[in-house]
């Protein structure tokens, strides 16, 4: 047989700190530490064998008590100012009541807000319109409209329609060329020729952003030592040209 195991959910640590007083009718000024303790320990260690996240505010409550706890085990308590012992319980009580005082309220709100959600809204529809018109004035206004008035808002719509109409529209379009690409398209340029010029590659391509791209991947698979480049003298012009050690390595480059 297979046996389901369900442990309840609190929302916070001081939820579950309520949950073990209210059920064992425990006084919440003089808190049997080191009960609630094991109590709040055992809990975590359900919580870590059904593999369910332990929250950090769960850990340092369960060091908080185990800390209480090892105070009140001490022979000799701590005194205050006026001489009196300190009760290493009362910060935790007082956190304890502000916790419960404002779980009540909440809890009576949530009531509140569930109770509203489920009504329906009522409304006098002619009481409310005769309402909504005496504080506008609307037939009044409708007294005072005209042709000339009519035809000063067409006129305005016009021209805020024309206005929308001239505004200037922004296209991004995508290169069509790559780094990658080029390159491949270089490489296999110098694979049936020695050389090629620079020029002749512009006339192949001669869209800017084309002589660009190809201007860079150039320089790439110079830095790759795949070609190399010879300047012609007197003229602004130079032509690339293959290193024969790399041919047979050129595919496993560009891939």
């Amino acid at each position: 047989m297979n046996y389901e195991i369900k442990l309840p959910l609190f929302e916070g640590p001081f939820d579950l700190l309520l949950f073990f007083i209210e059920r064992d009718e425990l006084d919440i000024y003089d808190i049997p530490i080191s009960k609630i303790t094991s109590d709040f320990l055992n809990y975590m260690k359900q919580l870590e064998a059904t593999n369910m996240e332990i929250a950090s505010e769960f850990i340092v409550v369960a060091a908080t008590l185990m800390n209480i706890k090892g105070k009140m085990l001490l022979p000799r308590q701590q005194i205050d100012d006026d001489g009196k012992e300190i009760d290493p319980r009362e910060e935790l009580v007082k956190h304890l009541l502000e916790y419960k005082k404002f779980k009540s309220v909440i809890e009576d709100f949530t009531y509140l807000e569930t109770e509203r959600l489920s009504k329906e809204k009522r409304g006098n529809v002619l009481i409310e319109l005769k309402q909504i018109s005496e504080t506008s004035n609307l037939e009044t206004e409708l007294q005072d409209i005209d042709l000339f008035k009519l035809l000063k808002v067409y006129e305005k719509v016009m021209n805020k329609f024309e206005i929308e109409k001239k505004k200037p529209i922004h296209t991004v379009v995508q290169y069509p060329y790559t780094i990658e690409d080029q390159k491949r398209y270089l490489m296999s340029k110098l694979l049936h020729l020695a050389r090629v010029s620079f020029e002749e590659i512009i006339q192949d391509q001669p869209e800017k952003i084309a002589v660009v791209y190809n201007f860079l991947s150039i320089l790439e698979l110079l830095q790759l030592n795949l070609i190399t480049i010879h300047v012609g003298l007197g003229y602004n012009n130079f032509w690339i040209e293959k290193f024969d050690s790399n041919v047979v390595s050129l595919e496993e480059t560009m891939n």
